[in-house]
């Protein structure tokens, strides 16, 4: 969002407001509840202030504010006002609670440390992205800095995460650097699936000798639309010169409806050639009908 169309009602929406206040509740649980008591880190700038709280004893909201501060002007300047003022909220709001929320010490296991500090502070970085912001400007980052280095983003935060994970185990020792890099671990897949939900979108591709009957099945059975190139089939090792014209059938589904559009398609063509590719936003044609979940 440039700042020109900037609008502070989509900020206080009612869905980015809950979405802010839950995602800086969960990450003040998994920080206080389960990180700082145990000596744990999770990657990042949320790391980062651990980290310092640790060595220098000061209080982790402020490295966690200032720290970020930077890289949410970088977000301004990259990505739009919308998104740094967004980004800025959530920030000091999860400042405030750090501050003021007092939290019980909710475990001393390790592995449950590991997962479940995890799955905290992965929801409340995946609620507050689903707001329209950031409380780890690492990303913002990770993406200002990709044209100038030639690394992608996540080399860059693996490489920043990994010098984290290393001072983690100069300071607290290997085992609680190992274990927070599981920490880590949890938070991404978490907040992962917290962004894309049920509908993160993949591509499945056919190439089949029913073309007529499988493009029939996924647009009229299925309800899905399909975009058709035209190709050729054969071409195997034991029969070179063997070879035909024949459709290339593309659609996008959501991980939820994979295996069931597979299974028809196989029911219609057991010899039918269908692979799957990951992809990473899709926007716009038929899918943007059934994306506001």
């Amino acid at each position: 969002m440039s700042s020109s169309s900037f609008s502070w009602s989509s900020v206080f929406s009612f869905k980015s407001v809950i979405f802010t206040v839950l995602g800086a509740l969960c990450a003040t649980v998994a920080i206080k509840g389960f990180m700082i008591p145990n000596h744990f880190l999770d990657g990042g700038i949320t790391g980062i202030s651990i980290l310092l709280h640790e060595i220098f004893h000061v209080d982790v909201s402020i490295p966690l504010v200032l720290i970020n501060l930077p890289f949410i002007y970088l977000g301004y300047r990259k990505i739009g006002k919308g998104f740094a003022v967004q980004s800025l909220l959530a920030v000091l709001l999860l400042a405030v609670f750090l501050q003021f929320l007092s939290l019980p010490t909710v475990t001393n296991d390790k592995i449950l440390i590991a997962v479940f500090g995890g799955f905290f502070i992965g929801l409340g970085i995946g609620f507050i992205i689903r707001a329209g912001g950031v409380i780890d400007g690492l990303e913002v980052i990770a993406e200002y800095t990709t044209n100038k280095t030639g690394l992608s983003s996540s080399e860059i935060i693996m490489a920043i995460n990994t010098l984290i994970f290393l001072a983690a185990a100069y300071s607290f020792g290997l085992e609680k650097a190992l274990y927070s890099i599981l920490t880590y671990f949890t938070a991404t897949q978490v907040s992962g699936y917290v962004v894309d939900g049920f509908e993160q979108y993949t591509a499945l591709t056919v190439i089949s000798g029913k073309s007529e009957e499988v493009k029939d099945l996924i647009v009229n059975e299925h309800g899905k639309a399909i975009s058709v190139y035209k190709g050729e089939r054969g071409y195997l090792p034991e029969s070179f010169d063997v070879h035909e014209d024949c459709d290339i059938l593309m659609t996008i589904v959501t991980r939820l409806e994979i295996q069931k559009i597979r299974k028809s398609i196989f029911e219609t063509d057991p010899a039918a050639f269908v692979y799957i590719n990951s992809i990473k936003d899709v926007s716009g044609g038929q899918v943007k009908k059934i994306r506001n979940h």
